[in-house]
């Protein structure tokens, strides 16, 4: 039977880790097996991009922000990669085994669209680690590091209900997946608890598939959010990667509301220009699981399993650092009240 187990409190948090600097790669020679019996051929943490890479100020970037950490505490070499455009499961497969084969250890994807590869991977070398964001594999050495976005996102939507004067927000989903649609129904639910059913949702997603673009086209996200504006929503969450920075300067330009998400985006230098617009995100501790799987491999006690990391433990909140969240009535107040419903049980919050 697979092993189930809940992290206890991560950390690091999302907004205390930060979002600049560069890379660190590290090779080793062939050391002919799985990293740790190779030797002393461990060269420490490597992590594997989901689509939109290094620099979307997003997801990625927060698993970057995690390896920086580990790297620093450490001392030891990391690896981080780009996805390549059309790649393929094989690809994938290739680049995981290629780390871990060097003697990298743990070996992260990070993103759903690693799981048929990180499960053939692992298969391959039992002694690496292997860690994979916003999925379930099976595998001895394999963690599945989750998140309950719902909660995060419900959280979003009573922010947005308290905020919004015109009674209308959005959702602009990158794509049409069930990990996104978590986040929408999180979102509606907030936002319709809060506001007693006052205040309509229009919901948007990019594509269908992740290969079109989705988490990766800002033009995209621009242009969905601008449907909605002209729809009188003057709030706009937004789940879709890279695409995400498109809804945050169609806001900005419109004077209305965004909300980020995954990271704090209010602090972000690259959206420095809109900041005043971005209300608060939605945070999504990747960072702090990056970390959390290095440490227990450093510790030589590697996680396992769906490790999940929930408001209980941190691993999901919602960021508060622009000033203007503190000034609108109510919005604290009904944001901690929600928090702590959340957390004792007295709100289930929906994932579809």
């Amino acid at each position: 039977m697979r092993r189930i187990s809940k992290l206890t409190r991560v950390a690091v948090g999302v907004a205390s880790l930060a979002l600049a600097a560069t890379a660190c790669g590290g090779t080793s020679s062939d050391n002919g097996g799985g990293s740790g019996d190779g030797g002393d051929k461990n060269l420490g943490l490597a992590i594997a991009y989901d689509i939109g890479g290094k620099g979307d100020q997003s997801f990625n970037d927060a698993a970057y922000a995690g390896l920086q950490k580990a790297q620093k505490e450490f001392g030891y070499k990391t690896a981080d990669i780009e996805p390549t455009e059309g790649e393929t499961d094989a690809d994938k497969e290739q680049r995981l085994a290629s780390l871990a084969k060097q003697g990298y250890n743990p070996v992260i994807g990070v993103g759903f669209a690693y799981g048929p590869a990180m499960e053939a991977a692992a298969k391959k070398y039992p002694k690496t680690t292997f860690g994979i964001v916003d999925s379930v594999v099976e595998g001895e050495n394999v963690a599945s590091l989750v998140f309950a976005e719902e909660q995060a996102s419900y959280l979003a939507g009573v922010a947005a209900a308290k905020a919004t004067k015109t009674n209308t927000v959005g959702f602009v989903g990158g794509v049409d997946i069930p990990l996104i649609h978590k986040f929408e129904a999180g979102y509606k639910q907030g936002v319709q608890d809060t506001s007693g059913g006052k205040v309509k949702v229009i919901s948007q997603y990019l594509t269908q598939t992740a290969e079109e673009g989705g988490f990766s086209s800002p033009d995209k996200g621009k242009a969905a959010a601008e449907g909605q504006i002209e729809k009188k929503a003057d709030v706009v969450y937004q789940a879709a990667g890279l695409s995400g920075q498109g809804v945050i300067e169609a806001a900005a330009k419109a004077k209305v509301w965004a909300i980020g998400v995954d990271s704090d985006q209010y602090k972000q230098a690259a959206l420095a220009s809109y900041k005043q617009y971005i209300l608060t995100s939605a945070l999504k501790d990747v960072g702090g699981a990056v970390y959390a799987l290095a440490k227990s491999v450093h510790d030589d006690k590697p996680l396992t399993g769906t490790q999940t990391f929930d408001l209980k433990v941190n691993g999901v909140g919602l960021a508060e650092s622009n000033p203007e969240f503190a000034k609108i009535a109510g919005l604290k107040d009904a944001v901690d009240k929600a928090k702590a419903g959340i957390i004792d049980g007295s709100i289930k919050v929906k994932t579809e």
